[in-house]
């Protein structure tokens, strides 16, 4: 899993300058069968057309920044508020620069309350960096809860992002990003200490979707081992390293989580 439809969803916006600016002139009909599509939005000149294409083609963090700052700067009345705001709190993550990435992202909301792909960053991002000692734990934990749970709330009723997303296409994503949202909700729950929750969270991500990441696999077996659960940690962990498909940075951490697992569990033995 990752947080393709935030690039999905802008860059079908844009197939090509000319699909782009025919938006003006003779929107696509919908056709009756397929569900609803959320409202698009329609650039107002070409000049903002060649400012949108500029934040897409862009190669790099950098040059995105770049790109989408001019964009809002240079057409303060532009529809794409959203779609510029979102480029730059993806963007500024990619950097690893926390500050700015909840900065961005909170002005995201606010351009678009019902930006998923920005609630899941967020308190995936909330959950993962905070720590037990901090003074304001909760106080984020809380915060990172909120956006997963406005996330699986929000995707039982949300259109399509634009038409180019096929309805089927719509339920993966959506059957995706529910078992980010539940993974977020693991992960504030580990970050408190509460094993049990986190458990019940990563199970429920894994059964969100036909395709579990194995990351999430992962977490479960870490909270697991915490919860002194050891044969059911080995046997996730087991289940991770056994995958064809998974990024080797992943199986190495499945085969370094399962041997702590294995010493924990000797060590438990009276």
């Amino acid at each position: 899993m990752n947080h393709r439809i935030i690039w999905i969803a802008a860059l079908a916006l844009l197939v090509g300058t000319g699909s782009l600016w025919a938006q003006t002139a003779a929107p696509a009909a919908q056709p009756a069968s397929e569900s609803p599509v959320a409202k698009q939005p329609v650039p107002k000149s070409a000049e903002e057309v060649a400012a949108i294409q500029a934040m897409l083609s862009a190669p790099d963090p950098d040059s995105r920044i770049k790109a989408a700052n001019e964009l809002l700067e240079k057409f303060k009345d532009t529809e794409f508020k959203g779609v510029a705001l979102s480029f730059l709190t993806a963007s500024y993550q990619q950097k690893n620069d926390y500050e700015k990435t909840l900065a961005y992202g909170e002005r995201a909301l606010q351009a678009d309350p019902d930006n998923f792909n920005i609630m899941l960053m967020l308190a995936r991002l909330i959950a993962s960096r905070t720590r037990e000692f901090d003074l304001d734990r909760e106080e984020k934990l809380a915060l990172a809860e909120k956006y997963a749970n406005r996330v699986i709330e929000g995707l039982k009723t949300a259109p399509r992002p634009n038409p180019s997303v096929t309805d089927e296409q719509w339920v993966e994503f959506r059957k995706d990003l529910t078992a980010e949202a539940y993974e977020a909700l693991g992960m504030a729950a580990f970050a408190r200490g509460d094993m049990d929750a986190a458990i019940q969270q990563f199970n429920n991500a894994i059964a969100a979707t036909p395709f579990p990441d194995p990351a999430t696999l992962v977490r479960l077996g870490s909270a697991y081992n915490k919860a002194g659960r050891f044969d059911e940690a080995i046997a996730t962990f087991d289940k991770v390293i056994a995958l064809e498909k998974v990024d080797p940075q992943v199986k190495q951490i499945a085969q370094a989580e399962r041997a702590r697992a294995v010493q924990s569990k000797a060590n438990a033995k009276p």
